[in-house]
């Protein structure tokens, strides 16, 4: 944390005196001064390998040439297990539950070596009611010892479902000129399972290197880069054939995200002018164009215009939806429920000006746009088929939304 004495420690292998960390935040500081911050610091023999999470450092600490990703891997595990116990990671909620936070560690972690990182299976023994252990009862639950340490087995459902989400968030930048300086779609497949038994899930993507592999025409499928996956997925057969097949966890977790570099012609274009008025008045017109089917509607749409700070008496006038005057983010903000694609709309803003000039130190920053596409992906990613098959034999439903929203949705102004 941003104090000097550690919180809380683990010493796994006992190879590093508990000492050593005292060098951490003094080295820390003293980079942080200098500009020369690296996620890794390093003292005499030590390594530490740190990340930050609100005001609390995780380092961990080394002699060896460890594993780093690996290492980052297991310290942002730790965030998502203590986040999905405590609800808030801080130090307050470390100082209210020492004692879990020590059994945590001990099971997330052996001598070193990553064990059980998987915060469900986690809370069926290490329970938030300051765990009375009952004899009798401490019975290593089968899960850990499994194959399969994500899922239990003996889950019932009387309805056997699955919900599938498919979200993407297009991240943008266009210059003040107009041209694209950056286009890219992150998405992400999140799983809502419902399933009894032990289930054998298969997910079929209209996947372009799938498509190539089976003689299929390549013209309806997506071409999927950086894909990630739960630990779940079997990668060897993923890296084989290109199947997606696994043993789901229950309820909600994210089976993949990908990424797609391809050049998405922007789903909403902002055109803006920006008057000044001889230091009197500045009015400001702001052009919206949907871009995408006539069919699609985007919701809930945000189009923030950065408005100069000294303005003053606000006056808007809106073609649909309506706006308003954010004065501590030195915005106006354009709200509109519902923007069908095709469609074009107009917001013209006017604001007093104070007759002294400010204006030169300040730049202009960008207009940002949040939205909502749903039923809707850029890239055209299909969910072609989700196969379900348990040993019982049950019938279950897979359901399917696609969703497309804003992620770093940005257009410079002149």
């Amino acid at each position: 944390r941003d104090g000097s004495a550690p919180l809380i420690s683990r010493n796994y292998k006992g190879d590093v005196p508990m000492t050593e960390i005292d060098h951490f935040m003094p080295l820390l500081m003293q980079q942080e001064e200098e500009g020369t911050l690296a996620p890794l610091l390093s003292h005499g023999h030590v390594h530490f390998l740190w990340i930050k999470h609100s005001n609390l450092y995780l380092v961990a600490t080394t002699l060896k040439n460890a594993n780093a990703s690996l290492v980052y891997s297991f310290l942002y595990k730790t965030v998502e297990v203590f986040c999905e116990y405590f609800k808030e990671l801080e130090e307050e909620s470390i100082r209210d539950n020492f004692v879990i936070v020590y059994e945590l560690l001990d099971e997330l972690m052996d001598f070193g070596f990553p064990q059980t990182t998987d915060s469900k299976i986690l809370q069926e023994y290490i329970t938030q009611q300051g765990n009375k252990l009952e004899t009798g009862k401490s019975r290593v639950p089968p899960t850990v010892t499994n194959a399969v340490s994500w899922r239990s087995e003996g889950i019932k459902y009387k309805k056997n479902e699955v919900f599938i989400d498919v979200i993407e968030s297009v991240n943008l930048l266009v210059n003040a000129n107009g041209s694209v300086l950056l286009s890219e779609i992150v998405g992400t497949i999140k799983l809502k399972v419902f399933l009894s038994g032990m289930p054998e899930l298969r997910l079929g993507l209209n996947d372009r290197v799938l498509f190539e592999l089976t003689g299929r025409s390549k013209n309806k499928s997506v071409e999927l880069e950086d894909v990630k996956f739960h630990q779940c997925v079997r990668l060897s057969r993923f890296d084989n054939d290109r199947t997606i097949s696994f043993i789901p966890p229950d309820g909600d977790f994210e089976l993949m995200s990908y990424r797609l570099s391809t050049q998405v012609k922007p789903l909403i274009w902002i055109e803006s002018v920006i008057e000044k008025f001889s230091h009197s008045r500045v009015e400001i017109m702001v052009k919206a164009k949907g871009q995408f089917k006539k069919q699609s509607v985007a919701n809930s749409v945000e189009i923030s215009v950065p408005v100069p700070s000294d303005a003053d008496s606000p006056r808007f006038k809106t073609s649909v939806g309506s706006a308003k005057y954010v004065p501590e983010k030195n915005v106006v903000i354009w709200s509109i429920k519902s923007f069908p694609g095709g469609k074009e709309y107009l917001m013209r803003a006017h604001f007093g000006l104070p007759s002294v000039e400010t204006e030169e130190v300040e730049g202009r920053p960008p207009i940002g746009v949040k939205f909502e596409i749903p039923y809707f992906t850029v890239s055209g990613i299909q969910v072609r088929y989700m196969k379900i098959i348990e040993k019982s034999g049950y019938q279950a439903l897979p359901w399917v939304r696609y969703i497309t929203q804003s992620g770093d949705y940005q257009l410079r102004t002149s």
